[in-house]
């Protein structure tokens, strides 16, 4: 009878074979690679989703030249849409008061559109380096998950698309918010371990543990690009 060691690799062989991303089938997701989150002085700077812009730009590169399509989302908040994300969870989202403190714990426009969206370092706007083509889906959502309230899986299941990588921020967040979604919805997810980024190493180490047991399969950028590109 099989030890549990044996098991375990029966298994995590079975999950590969099953996550194998599939030509014609797959789309690479960058989740809220946004000015809002990346640039210096935004009210919710991530320094270390700027180590991961250089293996996404390749990333996506790659796709874009093997027709794989890239989807691209982006984190907002509305005044229209006064949820939880913002107050309390989010209170950098809100909009800055005159003369009041702005940064992090204070209203400061981060990721604001409406009629005052913000123009700064602060903008919804996906970074420079990553800027979707005019042809590419980008998903605005008020939530972390990025299917919740959006046309994603619509978009996704219209194009016959079962196969996700997944690559993005904040790994702990919206990444993990939308890859348990995807999961769920019955798509084999990739997650890319190398492609995503938080601020808290130990959180992200805990998302990998934890999505490797039942919702993704886990692969670097290197390994990725590798697949792909034997198409």
């Amino acid at each position: 009878m099989p030890g549990g060691e044996d098991l375990l690799r029966a298994k995590q062989a079975r999950i590969d074979e099953l996550h194998r991303l599939v030509p014609g089938r797959t789309a690479l997701l960058v989740i809220d690679m946004q000015r809002g989150f990346l640039e210096p002085g935004a009210a919710l700077e991530v320094p270390p989703a700027r180590d991961i812009v250089p293996n996404l730009v390749r990333l996506v590169a790659l796709c874009r030249h093997k027709q794989v399509p890239v989807v691209f989302t982006e984190f907002v908040y509305a005044t229209s849409v006064p949820c939880l994300r913002g107050d309390p969870f989010g209170p950098e989202h809100l909009p800055a008061m005159p003369g009041q403190p702005t940064g992090f714990g204070c209203p400061s426009n981060n990721c604001l559109v409406g009629p005052t969206f913000e123009r700064g370092p602060n903008s919804a706007e996906t970074i420079a380096e990553l800027a979707p083509r005019p042809d590419e889906l980008v998903v605005r959502g008020h939530t972390y998950d990025k299917f919740l309230g959006t046309p994603l899986d619509l978009a996704l299941r219209s194009r016959d698309i079962r196969w996700l990588v997944v690559t993005g921020i904040l790994t702990d967040v919206c990444v993990n918010c939308t890859l348990l979604t995807a999961a769920n919805l019955d798509y084999r997810v990739t997650a890319v371990t190398d492609g995503v980024a938080t601020l808290w190493p130990e959180l992200q180490e805990a998302c990998f543990a934890v999505w490797r047991r039942k919702f993704a399969r886990l692969r670097t950028t290197a390994q990725v690009m590798e697949e792909i590109g034997r198409w």
